[in-house]
């Protein structure tokens, strides 16, 4: 599969299946509210911490896909076996992150 890192784009295996994910503008205001956030610098400085949750790498996954071409739910993540494993998973959220405001990485 490919995607294009100048969109934002990374790739996330979810139960065998690749998924392009970007964290679009929408994405990024629904990621705020859901986490309670008053700005999107609250929210980057959240992630940017070294206390991050594991619901937040899940609803930052989540975001991400729902802005690519995945049509599953929060719940259906809960139970997903994400490429890489838990690992995996938080280090395609930081790419996320990354690649949405504009870095290279």
């Amino acid at each position: 599969m490919m995607v294009n890192r100048h969109r934002g784009e990374v790739e996330i295996t979810v139960n065998g299946k690749p998924y392009v994910a970007r964290l679009s503008l929408g994405a990024l205001a629904t990621l705020e509210v859901k986490l309670g956030a008053s700005s999107l610098t609250e929210l980057i400085e959240r992630f940017e911490g070294n206390s991050i949750r594991s619901l937040d790498v899940l609803a930052l996954i989540e975001a991400g896909l729902s802005s690519g071409n995945w049509d599953g739910t929060a719940a259906d993540l809960l139970h997903a076996d994400v490429n890489g494993g838990p690992l995996g998973a938080a280090r395609a959220a930081a790419q996320l992150l990354v690649r949405a405001f504009g870095d290279d990485a």
